[in-house]
């Protein structure tokens, strides 16, 4: 997420309460976790084993828990409890707003656009010229609509990320601060649920079109003129390309890459990155004439041990 204005690093230190350790003259331009950052960002680290990781990572202001030596360029925010600083920042700038009425403050409507009666939505939210909204949508907080999206009766779009810190008193919730941003031309069937990134964006590419019940995680980005059929859920953080064709209930886990022109077929379940150009199948999914060849070899399995006792 993008910071309202640049925060000086000496100011972004005494607002958390930190020892500022390396470059002190630079400033904040954003948040994010590790997976999204880019230069300007403020991320955190408070497991040492992850520390390479977060130094080398594009962010320029890192929060951590124990001195280490600063890479040039970067600023390190020493602070015993590194998640909540981090946490109390996203809670400061992208604060919770109770909704108190159907449409929230600061939400810009297209005259052009269609919104049926019992829609729910949030604050910040921007809708493009001739959308159409179904009954009984849900539209969160910050989601970007774009020109000639449909959305079926009882989406639920813009919900708060699935994202916990493990501490020893329990879970402890992240505050989302990322936006749904869904593109022209994009359709949303009914009854899909779809998250806001915890600081980065969901993003649905233009032209992509989603069957009824499907789930997108935190974070997620479709290209363009992806085809999603129902019950199909992909998780957090997870990226496909341009025209990746997902077949009914097909699942697919956090933090994965799926290339362009990818099919993955029905009921599949993925569990690594998928080359650009090929046709999956299976659970875990591999590509389909290996998966049809290793079911065909099963079949003959109990005749095999028959004859090979």
């Amino acid at each position: 997420m993008n910071l309202p204005a640049p925060i000086p690093v000496r100011e972004l230190a005494e607002m958390i309460g930190a020892r500022l350790i390396g470059n002190d003259t630079q400033e904040a331009t954003g948040i994010n976790e590790i997976h999204k950052v880019e230069a300007g960002d403020i991320t955190f680290v408070d497991v040492e084993k992850y520390f390479s990781k977060s130094l080398n990572s594009a962010a320029t202001i890192i929060i951590l828990n124990k001195e280490t030596d600063c890479p040039e360029g970067k600023t390190l925010l020493l602070h015993p409890e590194p998640f909540e600083a981090y946490n109390g920042l996203v809670k400061k700038y992208r604060p919770f707003e109770p909704l108190r009425e159907n449409i929230g403050h600061g939400s810009v409507i297209h005259p052009s656009a269609i919104i049926e009666p019992n829609v729910v939505i949030g604050n910040h939210v921007h809708i493009g010229a001739y959308s159409y909204v179904q009954a009984n949508a849900y539209i969160g907080d910050h989601t970007r609509i774009g020109k000639h999206v449909r959305i079926q009766a009882g989406a639920i779009i813009g919900t708060d990320a699935f994202y916990y810190k493990k501490k020893e008193d329990g879970y402890h919730k992240w505050q989302t601060g990322g936006r749904v941003i869904i593109n022209d031309h994009v359709e949303i069937g009914a009854a899909c649920t779809i998250n806001r990134g915890v600081s980065g964006d969901t993003i649905i590419g233009e032209g992509s079109k989603l069957d009824c019940q499907v789930h997108l995680g935190h974070g997620v980005v479709l290209g363009k003129h992806c085809l999603i059929a129902g019950q199909a859920g992909i998780g957090g953080k997870t990226i496909l390309g341009d025209r990746v064709v997902l077949y009914g209930k097909v699942g697919i886990i956090q933090s994965l890459k799926i290339g362009d022109d990818v099919v993955v077929l029905a009921g599949s379940g993925v569990t690594r990155d998928l080359e650009s150009g090929k046709t999956y199948f299976g659970s875990p999914a591999s590509e389909v004439r290996t998966a049809y060849k290793e079911l065909a070899a099963l079949r003959q399995l109990p005749d095999f041990l028959k004859t090979h006792k």
